[in-house]
């Protein structure tokens, strides 16, 4: 069981494909060589899905289903960047965290977050029905 207060981490070294410039998918795509909002979106989920880990039976996994987001400082390639997700309770089957994420620096964004459980087996079966034949 988790409970109001617990805490979930993760962290990592920001390499060049965790940057705003590698997102790009075209030569008119461009964006700067610091850490991609996209991967700090990323490193929150990991460190919330962390706290929810002792919840979880065999077969099923923890999804993000609502994010607010700010991301207030960019972060060069080389530093290390890191997420602590605080649980904040229960939102009828939904779980409520609120997250920051800081560099050697200091604060560099926060967020709202919303995990759901789902089953892997019931979700991959959802995304096989939306293929495009």
């Amino acid at each position: 069981m988790i409970k109001a207060g617990d805490v979930g981490q993760a962290s990592f070294v920001v390499r060049d494909s965790d940057t705003a410039r590698a997102l790009g998918i075209s030569p008119e795509d461009v964006f700067p060589e610091v850490f991609a909002t996209s991967r700090m979106v990323s490193l929150m989920e990991l460190a919330a899905a962390r706290v929810m880990r002792p919840l979880l039976k065999a077969g099923e996994l923890s999804v993000g289903v609502g994010i607010n987001v700010k991301h207030t400082a960019p972060t060069p390639v080389g530093s290390t960047v890191s997420a602590k997700a605080t649980y904040l309770g229960p939102e009828g089957k939904m779980f409520r965290f609120r997250i920051e994420a800081f560099d050697e620096a200091g604060p560099i964004g926060e967020a709202e977050h919303v995990r759901a459980i789902v089953t892997a087996e019931r979700l991959e079966a959802g995304a096989a029905r939306r293929r495009v034949r």
